[in-house]
């Protein structure tokens, strides 16, 4: 973590700390280069640079042309290799990272062929490593990150490098950032300062980014339908009937995307954000706001929209209504609307695409007496796109606060799933489906529960946890016992804080003696991981491969028939029928020379089922394959809505409902993860979870429901007036005909049989009644998992 510290640092307010807008020293850049994949920075004469290796076991392959097109390692105080042999066969290979690359080397007139290799982090690497140079002329510097497609029973994952660039003569952008490059050629390109407002017209199908460039500046939004202009009526994006429509506080990314005007007629489209906090309740800043605070004659977005929208004849107003984005606003238990600094980091912004001919305005808040801006208004930058582009939908998504900004990916699977349904939701970085159109999340669960059902699970997070110290480190780190774990073996466990309140759920793999593999919910287990690593000094590597194992659950009565028609494995390893639960085998697609693919007999579904884990590039083939095979068996596809319903009854635990870093695996029901007797090691949270399950405050419970109501997750629990609990998750069972919940609750009212009561409306004014059972409410035994169907 030092190179981190060395360049960049949280930003502070006074004496707060944001994570989320780190520093890095004036002149100093940020380059990341994707694992597998490849980047081109431009490079001045005097510049250092210094080239990480972000998680440790990645090479570099670089090189570095001159301007009159010479490639000569000795220009930035390096050894050459010979041919850059990776970097030429990765830009034949169309791989997307490389096609900035391509153009750069062809406005330049440079041959990669030609390029003089320089090839760093050969010998074990570890995370955090740095290697430093200077440039002694200006140039072009190509960097790779080599990386071979990963087998599913492999584990040389390609992971990222960050190239950090100190310029010898660094230039300043307006307000201190400069703007990011435009993400096509613009058709408009526009800066506009704060205090100032910019309208400008947009054809039909064109595209509209709305950028804050040094990060927690807000920006006014508004848009009016052309033709209507033309017929002397204005018609413009109203809030209000667009909240309506949409079903939310303001649209996002997706199937309710879109900005409507009073007569219901859509004007734009949310396709990207970045930011995911807005607002569409207040007003663009107006004269009397400022002058009921004491500050008459201040500059306002309102008056400046007037004066920018005179010259298209639409009238003046004492306050726009309009599409605050990066605005934070917030409602508190009085009904009362505050504000808060906004989410926006430098470079967030949002992209809208034009349904119908508009005129658009776009501001920079000037607003300097109140957090809206984060006191300190800066500049916005607009750019417009032709139709032509192609932006993917997109919410954007962090890894940390601190973190890179990544697009919302589609998995492997998606355009297998995508044959069935149009309804997708971001799901921690991913779009995964909801429900699919001509079954829906009723008839996906049956098709579970009594035969088999398909769902795309790629987003669960994968790390590669290898090296001599490898068991150490996961005995460290999780609560089960890592040294009772054999190869080809699974383990269901919790990774916990040192205070005993959870991280993460999931399962570890052992795919060798120093060689585990841990798949979770999310990404703060496996960098967490790492840094018990390193704070340890343990001889251990901790790499994402989320991205290179791609799977898909097959689950229900009749998975193992479908898959054992598909699944074919060598005679050192278990078949599909011989397969035990909580084991995995290593086995190919069809044949012997068919697609790799690891699968284990663990799912999320309270059926025996099982995982197929496989490389993204041959996600296609594996798929067609078992639907193919199970189509006899009346195999269907699965989405989220009817994986809750699974989950719930079967009492399957999910991060955010039924646990948080608040809570210890005792609290959200999986006490037996942690196996305090048998367990003589100590791991990472132990003593606070011996004196917590000493001194228990809350239960997980089951709770049958009187009635046809459904609680939402975070009802209260009473009884009487005090609260002594609250609903975790719940739905309507459909195999039990009831009502059931989850629902956390204090242990002096833990007892099976007590009858509580869920608050609804403000909490006492209704009541639904429900008492405490066992749960599992389905299959408490877990028969149906181990494949025991009567």
């Amino acid at each position: 973590m030092e190179i981190k510290t060395r360049f960049e640092r949280p930003s502070k307010a006074g004496q707060a700390i944001i994570p989320g807008l780190p520093i890095l020293p004036h002149g100093v850049e940020r380059h990341v280069v994707p694992g597998g994949g490849s980047r081109g920075i431009r490079v001045d004469k005097g510049d250092e640079i210094t080239v990480v290796d972000r998680e440790g076991l990645q090479p570099a392959e670089m090189v570095f042309f001159a301007p009159n097109g010479l490639s000569d390692a000795g220009m930035i105080g390096a050894k050459g290799s010979g041919r850059a042999d990776y970097l030429i066969n990765l830009l034949k290979s169309g791989d997307p990272s490389g096609k900035k690359v391509l153009k750069a080397l062809e406005i330049s007139g440079f041959d990669i062929k030609s390029g003089d290799a320089i090839r760093i982090f050969n010998e074990g690497s570890r995370s955090g490593e740095n290697v430093d140079f200077v440039a002694s002329s200006d140039g072009l510097l190509i960097v790779a990150a080599p990386g071979e497609k990963m087998l599913p029973e492999a584990q040389n994952v390609p992971t990222e490098l960050i190239v950090y660039l100190r310029r010898s003569t660094p230039s300043e952008g307006k307000g201190g950032i400069a703007p990011p490059d435009p993400l096509a050629d613009p058709i408009v390109d526009l800066n506009i300062q704060p205090g100032s407002t910019t309208a400008y017209e947009v054809k039909k199908g064109d595209f509209i980014q709305v950028l804050d460039i040094q990060g927690r500046e807000c920006s006014d939004f508004q848009a009016f339908s052309l033709r209507a202009l033309d017929k002397g009526l204005e018609r413009d994006i109203d809030p209000t009937t667009t909240r309506s429509l949409m079903g939310s506080l303001y649209p996002t990314p997706g199937i309710f995307s879109k900005y409507w005007t009073s007569d219901q007629e859509a004007l734009i489209e949310i396709v990207q954000d970045t930011c995911g906090r807005h607002d569409t309740f207040g007003l663009a800043c107006t004269a009397r706001y400022y002058e009921d605070l004491g500050y008459p004659g201040h500059v306002n977005c309102s008056d400046n929209m007037n004066i920018d929208l005179a010259k298209f004849d639409i009238k003046p107003r004492g306050g726009w209504p309009a599409i605050n984005f990066f605005f934070n606003t917030m409602l508190d238990e009085t009904n009362a609307i505050g504000m808060d600094e906004p989410w926006s980091r430098p470079g967030d912004y949002v992209m809208l695409r034009a349904l119908t001919d508009l005129i658009c305005i776009s501001t920079a808040c000037p607003c300097d007496v109140d957090p809206a801006n984060g006191w300190n208004p800066t500049d916005i930058q607009v750019r417009t796109y032709d139709s032509n582009e192609n932006f993917e939908r997109s919410i954007g998504w962090r890894k940390t606060p601190e973190a890179d900004v990544e697009d919302t990916k589609k998995t492997a699977f998606h355009e297998c799933f995508a044959r069935h349904t149009r309804d997708f939701v971001e799901y921690n970085g991913y779009w995964l489906p909801n429900k699919m159109t001509n079954f829906g999340a009723i008839a996906e669960y049956w098709g579970c529960r009594e035969k088999a059902a398909i769902m795309d699970l790629s987003p669960l997070r994968k790390y590669e946890v290898t090296g001599p110290d490898a068991e150490e480190l996961m005995q460290l780190c999780v609560t089960r016992n890592m040294k009772k774990l054999s190869v080809g073996g699974v383990i269901y466990t919790a990774i916990c804080y040192e205070h005993g309140g959870m991280i993460d759920d999931g399962t570890v793999f052992r795919l060798g003696e120093t060689n585990f593999r841990w798949i979770g919910g999310n990404d703060d287990s496996g960098l967490w991981m790492r840094k018990v690593a390193e704070k340890h000094g343990l001889n251990a590597w901790v790499r994402s491969s989320t991205d290179h194992h791609h799977n898909v659950a097959v689950q229900g009565p009749k998975s193992v028939n479908i898959l054992a028609e598909v699944i074919w494995t060598p005679p050192t390893q278990a078949t599909v029928e011989e397969l035990e639960w909580f084991r995995f085998t290593v086995g190919r697609l069809g044949d012997f020379h068919g697609p790799s693919v690891v699968v284990s007999r663990t799912g999320y579904s309270g059926e025996r089922g099982y995982e197929v884990f496989c490389h993204p590039k041959d996600a296609l083939e594996v798929f067609d394959a078992i639907w193919a095979a199970g189509e006899k068996y009346n195999m269907v596809p699965l989405g989220l809505e009817a994986l809750d319903m699974l989950r719930i009854e079967s009492g399957l635990i999910f991060a955010g409902s039924e646990f948080s870093d608040q809570t210890d695996p005792f609290e959200a029901g999986i006490g037996f993860t942690v196996p305090l007797k048998t367990q003589a090691d100590d791991f990472i949270g132990r003593s606070a979870i011996e004196k917590r399950k000493e001194n228990p405050q809350k239960k997980l419970v089951g709770l049958d429901l009187i009635g046809g109501e459904v609680p939402s997750n975070g009802d209260c629990i009473r009884i009487g007036k005090a609260q002594v609990g609250e609903i975790t998750s719940s739905i309507k069972s459909p195999v039990l005909g009831k009502v059931i919940a989850l629902a956390r609750i204090d242990v002096t009212h833990s007892e099976l049989g007590t009858e509580v009561e869920i608050g609804q409306l403000d909490g006492l004014q209704k009541r639904l009644k429900a008492s405490i059972v066992k749960f599992p409410h389905f299959d408490p035994t877990k028969e149906r998992v181990k494949g025991n169907y009567s």
